[in-house]
């Protein structure tokens, strides 16, 4: 093994560790919080950090046993099955946040009929979206032995090994990542840009109604007008700073797996 592929089981190590303690803090607070676990995000929540887990345990070991071992990892059907479930939640990962987003859009453009708009049985009907969307490429790739071990990868997942299925199989990829990471990444970008937009119109309305306050109070100190006047513009960046993070955290974490696939 040479220092690359040391450098990588090192930073796959790391990932898994992270992964392993960051979600399982999340089930314990959705465990211990019946007050969130009441509320229909945490549907979304709970079906993401179950899916980031059992990627953990089966998936990440899988591919760290490939990178130190440099060949397939287990027999043909467990990587078969770890291929499958590469496939299938990485797609539901994609969707469960675009899940979220949209529930952020409603609670946010619908803030006074949020509960009646999304309840429960809402959140579970597009959890079950999500697993039905989820399962739909995987499926149709085991059943045209497009999964199991690439070399390349090191790790099991969507392959095939006949040159004559090279045109399909690319195809297939661009279909599954066109309906899966772009659908998702559109989603977001629409839901959260809307979200965005009343955001800034609401600090328009606090705006004004800070400047007549201030026009009011012909006493008040230079210093106070000045801070208030900051948390102004603070408020304003605020929004947009937060929504860039949304996105760009979902670029950085999907978009390395869809360019390298």
């Amino acid at each position: 093994m040479n220092s690359w592929d040391a450098g990588l089981a090192g930073l796959l190590g790391g990932t898994m560790g992270v992964s392993l303690l960051s979600n399982a803090l999340v089930l314990l607070c959705l465990l211990h919080s019946a007050d969130i676990r009441r509320q229909a995000p945490a549907l979304f929540t709970l079906n993401l950090t179950c899916g980031n887990l059992l990627c953990t345990v089966v998936n990440m070991p899988l591919t760290l046993a490939g990178v130190v071992a440099q060949r397939q990892p287990a027999g043909d059907r467990l990587c078969r099955l770890a291929a499958f479930l590469d496939t299938f939640l990485a797609t539901n990962s994609m969707l469960s946040m675009a899940a979220l987003s949209i529930d952020r859009w409603v609670a946010v453009v619908f803030p006074l009929s949020y509960r009646a708009k999304m309840r429960l049985r809402d959140a579970a009907l597009m959890v079950a979206y999500t697993w039905l969307h989820a399962l739909t490429f995987p499926a149709a790739a085991l059943a045209l032995s497009w999964l199991g071990f690439h070399q390349l990868y090191a790790s099991c997942t969507l392959c095939s090994r006949r040159p004559d299925e090279r045109l399909r199989f690319a195809v297939f990829t661009g279909a599954f990542h066109a309906l899966s990471f772009l659908l998702s990444f559109v989603v977001l970008c629409c839901t959260y840009l809307k979200v965005l937009k009343v955001a800034r119109f609401h600090c328009k309305r606090i705006d004004v109604i800070t400047m007549q306050t201030l026009v009011l109070l012909v006493d008040i100190h230079p210093s106070v007008r000045e801070r208030c006047l900051e948390e102004q513009k603070r408020r304003r960046q605020r929004a947009t700073k937060k929504i860039s993070t949304f996105i760009g955290t979902f670029l950085v974490c999907f978009a390395p797996y869809v360019i390298t696939r």
